[in-house]
């Protein structure tokens, strides 16, 4: 049973004769029970005698005996000690909060910042697990604080320690507490074991899908799944990069750079990853140096940044080289016709045309190691085809051990078409977003939109922000090169900027002295006091503009600056000196030393303002812009998928486009944007624009694409795929160009959808491919090697591909000094354009000639500035059309060797069989762009007299009146392309003679059956059985001359070719046989003709190596000396046997 243990009350249940324990009986006294009436109680008698006392007996107080104090051990004072340090540090702490939260950072900034703790310990600020919106939020990160085991020992303590010690943020341990090191979380309870709590942290973690702290303790271990799968860890690359103190302290201030471990760490662990930067965080400039300080440029590798427009990859290239602090032999660029790339480079900048050639030249890019796509959002062709193959190069370069990165870089971007498609990427891209903008931007909403006038509005809207607001640069977008020119040419006379360095073209006549007299009297007049406007206190949400106006205490219908311009009658502005306007132009076709002032600083005293299309959209950064002005449009270029026409059209941007152009204004500073429309219109805008590869021609992209091997072209894995109609119209297009191969016709509709946009390139095709141009003109310069053409072909199709090269001399003037001065220049455009396009045949030559004579005198004089302003030639497209010729003649040299062809500055003009065969080889490559003269009886409307039909366009086209044939009016014409204006003209329109039709476009046309006279008969030239044939033009049914062409394919074609053997004129050795034949050969066309053995004999043998003419049988001969000699026997008598056997083959 055990030991007896003491029960409950032990001492009361004591018998009166039992003796009790010593400590206790001592100064007791005996307890008397008194009982009245005990026979009444129950419970008692003698056998349970009831112990306790009647009345409560007062306790004695007794003195304890004071112990002696002992001194305290060692390890007790430790432990007091350390108590008492935590006490006051405790009470210190609440003096230091209150001291640091006096320049505690606010909110905004906080988001953009991370604990260094965490560098250098291998924790990761990124995890695959995480989605984007929850790196957002940013509010699922838990508050870690460090608990050491001192900590956890005193709060088993005392209750009191453990309650004030939860409530602190950070505790502060000592050497003891850190080498017991363990992360734990704040809001886990803390009375339980350590082990316990540390298992619920990691529990805790894993839920919630938070950072994952690694520490060195057991608290802090995990042991997930995926350990054995990791690649054991390698030691960090750091090249290091002497940057000058100013660009450091600049760079500092970029939003991008808070995000270097992030993105690194994100770079490292993925081979794709997506980087969504707002505008002005500064992605394009340090990415690439992220990049190269973490090694990925120390090995044999190199950086490759691809920009969509040539100008952004040279100012990019020059600036990270500037920030860097390194030369451009390492920081270089490559454009389409230049570069400075060295074998030193280890930043290379270039557009995205310029990495498609090299992966035609190497598939695995061997010599990139990081390919950043940048600007991805315009989603131009050359991007998505460039996404599409990167997106299979880069797995196998991991595959083959050589790693590669992709990263995908966007101001804005439509993230499902990288996300959600499956066939660009099987596993979903990491997506990183650098939320701020460097600089906050304001955004102001008009409360009307103008439809019809916005230019004026935009010259309003410019005029009232340079006259009321404070000093910053203005930045105004509008559609087109004839609008920059118009607004800027208002705003100088509105606000007259005078200095002695001003270029000359940029000067405005001086204004008269009654003018000036005018507004002098105008201004003492009526001087309107305006109020001091602070940017400080306009709020952060887009207003409306009225509500803007009466913020500043503005009347619209008293406002000045209103009347300026306000109706398009109002030509004379008023000019106001005091407040000069420094504005300069912007747009692509403008020359490089003028698109430069942009970049500079405006004179002392003025403002800057730049007028400029959607070209200063992306990338460039022009310093000092605080203002822009976004009228919301913007003027692209449509196809029609069908015809082909294309048309420049003015439409609505997409809300991505109008957030970009915010962006402009908060590149340097705080700034405001104006846009001239509300934000009702606002929000019906697309979210997104429209890529570029759905609204385009995509031949030229199936012919690269055929040739870097991949056949099935609606496989490929597009970002946005372009309309099957577009690669329907493409592949027919290559293979009317020879480029394609077309397949053999089967009469099963299975087989024929089978090969449907899947036909294989041909030898052809492969040299195509190898010149930068469109597939028409690479047909052009495959065929131009006859006659000594190809340098006359190469300086046409230059001429062609680079557009725009006169000057538009029809632009409105704004004073008749200028009226004066662009009429005498367009009467020396149009003398030099008749004196280029020359007489007679050369003439019919047409505007191709013209560009032909421009490209030759230019070039003959040494391509000059001054030549080409005086008769009308646009510098920048010259020197373009130079280099292009440069690149197009070592691309034919590295094609046919042999040719030797070499760039001519000295090259005469062409004679009259070059000219015509100019003109063939052009109609060769345009032949789908061929025009007819409407006939009399087709005249529906007396407007379509001297129009021309098409065979896709149901509505007349017309010769431009400025073309070389405006006046002539072939009957047949080729043209360039079919511009939509006022009318649809044809550019580039050049004659050709109907009997070439038939004979230079056989698969556009329909062929008659051979006509009887004359009749078929044997070319000796050839070796091949030639006919006459009625032809008509494609579906028209234009009716085309009677042309001579192969007889075509089929039976009747080994008969004639039977007859012509049998007499002699394939072989001239059996003529003298011919004379004792047993029948006549004319029996062989017979239809009575197979009655006759020896006709099916010899039939039989030619269709069963199908010999139809001379080179197939000699091949067949080469392989069988034999071959017809018994067929022949039938035809001869026996006795002319052996005469025959002993010359056989008659060679």
């Amino acid at each position: 049973m055990g030991r007896l243990r003491k029960r409950h009350n032990w001492k009361g249940r004591l018998q009166n004769g039992t003796q009790a324990p010593a400590d206790t009986t001592e100064g007791k006294t005996e307890v008397v029970v008194e009982l009245e009436d005990g026979a009444n109680l129950k419970g008692v008698d003698k056998s349970n005698a009831l112990v306790l006392p009647g009345t409560k007996t007062k306790k004695k107080d007794i003195e304890k005996a004071i112990p002696k104090k002992r001194p305290l051990t060692k390890k007790q004072r430790k432990t007091l000690q350390k108590v008492l340090d935590v006490k006051e540090k405790k009470a210190k702490r609440v003096d230091i909060l209150a001291k640091l939260a006096e320049v505690q950072l606010p909110d905004s900034e906080l988001k953009l910042l991370y604990t260094t703790s965490k560098l250098g310990t291998g924790n990761k600020l990124y995890h695959q697990k995480e989605t984007p919106d929850e790196v957002d939020k940013g509010a699922s990160v838990p508050r870690i604080t460090s608990l050491g085991g001192v900590n956890r020992k005193r709060k088993q303590i005392t209750e009191e320690e453990e309650q004030a010690h939860e409530e602190s943020s950070v505790a502060d341990s000592s050497d003891e507490e850190g080498n017991d090191g363990g992360m734990k979380d704040a809001g886990v309870s803390e009375s339980k074991e350590l082990a316990s709590s540390s298992q619920k942290v990691d529990e805790v973690k894993t839920e919630e899908k938070d950072p994952v702290i690694e520490g060195s303790g057991p608290a802090s271990s995990k042991q997930p799944s995926k350990a054995s799968s990791t690649q054991p860890s390698q030691p960090a690359v750091f090249v290091p990069v002497h940057r000058l103190p100013e660009i450091q302290v600049a760079r500092l201030r970029l939003p991008v750079l808070s995000e270097e471990q992030l993105i690194m760490e994100a770079v490292r662990e993925h081979t794709f990853v997506v980087l969504c930067g707002e505008t002005g965080s500064g992605k394009t400039t340090q990415v690439p140096q992220f990049l190269y300080e973490a090694g990925y440029a120390s090995g044999s590798g190199i950086i490759g940044v691809t920009e969509p427009r040539r100008v952004a990859a040279v100012s990019m290239s020059h600036r990270v080289a500037k920030e860097m602090n390194l030369s451009t032999r390492q920081v270089s660029y490559q454009i389409r016709y230049e570069g400075n790339v060295t074998s030193d480079t280890k930043i290379k900048f270039m557009t995205d045309g310029v990495l498609l050639k090299e992966i035609q030249k190497d598939f695995l890019l061997q010599k990139y190691s990081v390919v950043v796509i940048d600007e991805a959002h315009e989603r131009s062709v050359y991007t998505d085809i460039l996404l599409g193959l990167l997106s299979r190069i880069v797995p196998l370069r991991n595959k083959k051990g050589l790693p590669m990165k992709l990263i995908v870089m966007s101001a804005t971007l439509r993230l499902e078409d990288f996300t959600d498609n499956r066939k660009l990427f099987s596993v979903p891209p990491p997506v990183i977003k650098v939320e701020a903008r460097q600089f906050p931007v304001t955004v102001h909403f008009n409360k009307r939109t103008p439809l019809e006038n916005y230019t004026g509005e935009v010259f309003l809207k410019t005029c009232k922000i340079h006259r009321m607001l404070p000093a910053g640069g203005i930045l105004v977008f509008l559609t087109g090169q004839a609008e920059v020119h118009a607004v800027c040419r208002r705003l100088r006379k509105a606000f007259p900027f005078r200095s002695g360095c001003r270029p000359a073209e940029e000067e405005e006549p001086a204004d008269t002295s009654e003018e000036m007299r005018k507004f002098k009297k105008a201004k003492h007049k009526k001087n309107v006091s305006l109020p001091r406007i602070d940017l400080d206190n306009y709020s952060a949400l887009p207003v409306d503009e009225g509500d803007e106006d009466r913020l500043a205490g503005i009347d619209e219908e008293e406002g000045s600056d209103l009347e300026l311009g306000d109706a398009p009658s109002d030509s004379e502005e008023k000019a106001d000196p005091s407040i000069p306007l420094y504005v300069l132009p912007l747009y692509s076709l403008l020359s490089p030393d003028q698109q430069a002032k942009v970049f500079r600083p405006p004179p002392p005293g003025t403002r800057l303002c730049v007028v400029a299309t959607n070209v200063a959209e992306t990338s460039l950064t022009i310093p000092g812009i605080k203002y822009v002005v976004d009228c919301g449009r913007v003027k692209k270029r449509f196809y029609d998928r069908v015809t082909g026409v294309s048309s420049f059209r003015v439409s609505w941007i997409s809300q991505a486009s109008a957030n970009q152009r915010a962006g402009r204004a908060g590149r340097t500073e705080p700034g405001h944007c104006y846009r001239l429309y509300s934000s009702a219109v606002f929000g019906d805008f697309s979210l997104f624009s429209e890529a570029e590869i759905t609204r385009r021609p995509v031949d030229d992209l199936v012919l690269q694409m055929k040739d870097l091997n991949i056949d099935k072209v609606v496989n490929f894995p597009f970002p946005t795929a372009p309309s099957s109609e577009s690669l329907v119209a493409a592949e027919h297009l290559l293979v009317s160009l020879g480029a394609l191969e077309e397949p053999p016709r089967t009469t099963k509709f299975q087989e024929m959808r089978n090969t449907r946009l899947n036909f294989p390139i041909s030898p052809l095709g492969r040299a195509m491919a190898s010149f930068p141009v469109a597939p028409r003109y690479a047909k052009m310069l495959a065929l131009g090697k006859q006659q000594d053409c190809l340098p006359y072909v190469i300086a046409v199709v230059a001429a062609m591909t680079v557009r725009e090269i006169f000057e538009d001399l029809d632009r409105p003037a704004g004073n008749e000094d200028e009226s004066s001065r662009l009429a005498q220049r367009r009467a020396r455009l149009a003398q030099m354009r008749r004196l280029w396009a020359g007489q007679g045949a050369s003439l019919l030559l047409g505007d191709l000639m013209v560009l032909l004579g421009a490209v030759g005198a230019c070039e003959f004089v040494g391509c000059t500035p001054k030549f080409c302003e005086e008769n009308g030639l646009r510098y920048k497209a010259m020197i373009e059309i130079r280099r292009l010729r440069g690149q197009l003649t070592n691309a034919v040299n590295s094609v046919c060797p042999e040719v030797g062809v070499f760039l001519d500055s000295k090259m005469p003009p062409p004679t009259v069989s070059q000219v015509v065969c100019l003109r063939q080889i052009v109609l060769a490559g345009l032949g789908d762009h061929l025009a007819r003269r409407i006939q009399p009886d087709e005249l529906l409307d007396p407007k379509w007299r001297n129009g021309y039909k098409t065979p896709l366009l149901d509505e007349p086209v017309y010769i431009h009146p400025s073309s070389a044939l405006f006046k002539t009016l072939p009957q047949f014409v080729v043209y360039q392309e079919v511009m939509e204006t006022t009318k649809m003209y044809m550019r580039g329109v050049s004659a050709v003679e109907p009997e070439w039709i038939p004979q230079l476009l056989p698969r556009y046309c329909q062929f008659g059956s051979p006509l009887e006279t004359p009749s078929p008969w044997f070319c000796q030239s050839t070796g091949r059985v030639k006919c006459h044939c009625t032809s008509t033009f494609f579906r028209c049914g234009w009716q085309l001359p009677v042309v001579e062409m192969d007889y075509p394919e089929g039976l009747e074609r080994y008969k004639l070719f039977a007859r012509f053997l049998l007499e002699g004129q394939v072989c001239p050795k059996l003529k003298q046989h011919s004379s004792y034949l047993l029948s006549n050969p004319t029996i062989m066309t017979k239809t009575w003709a197979k009655l006759q053995p020896r006709t099916e004999a010899l039939l039989g043998a030619l269709v069963s190596e199908k010999a139809d003419c001379r080179d197939m049988l000699l091949s067949a001969w080469k392989n069988n000396d034999k071959f017809l000699l018994s067929a022949y026997y039938q035809w001869i008598p026996e006795s002319k046997h052996q005469d025959v056997a002993k010359s056989w083959p008659p060679i």
